[in-house]
């Protein structure tokens, strides 16, 4: 079984839940900024569980499959720290958890630079 499209489909789920969960719970109960920072989260969880599914799609054509599937266990932690720590940041209001985001995005950043090694 390809685990990067396992991976890839279980937080695609959690990303619709998230984001349904955002919009019709935390409307009302959270600032409009802190619904901002909800939202980013959402975001970057949706377009980097999609390219879990590319790169475990990839993956299965590639010479270079064991830096594909690297890069997407980058990828699954670029969506834990950086979105994680905007769900607990607007939830919380403990804005000492945006230090963590930017982990999550030089995990992406990571992630994706090597999918682009893999490809030259």
């Amino acid at each position: 079984m390809n685990t990067l499209l396992l991976l890839g489909s279980i937080l695609m789920f959690l990303a619709v839940a998230l984001g349904a969960f955002g919009a019709h719970a935390l409307k009302k109960k959270i600032s409009a900024d802190m619904m901002k920072v909800y939202e980013t989260g959402i975001q970057y969880h949706i377009a980097h569980a999609l390219g879990l599914l590319i790169l475990g799609l990839l993956a299965e054509s590639s010479s270079n499959a064991s830096l594909i599937v690297m890069a997407g266990w980058f990828l699954f932690a670029g969506i834990i720290l950086f979105s994680g720590s905007l769900y607990a940041l607007s939830l919380s209001g403990i804005r000492k958890l945006g230090a963590i985001t930017p982990l999550g995005g030089v995990a992406f950043l990571i992630g994706w630079a090597m999918v682009f090694i893999s490809l030259i």
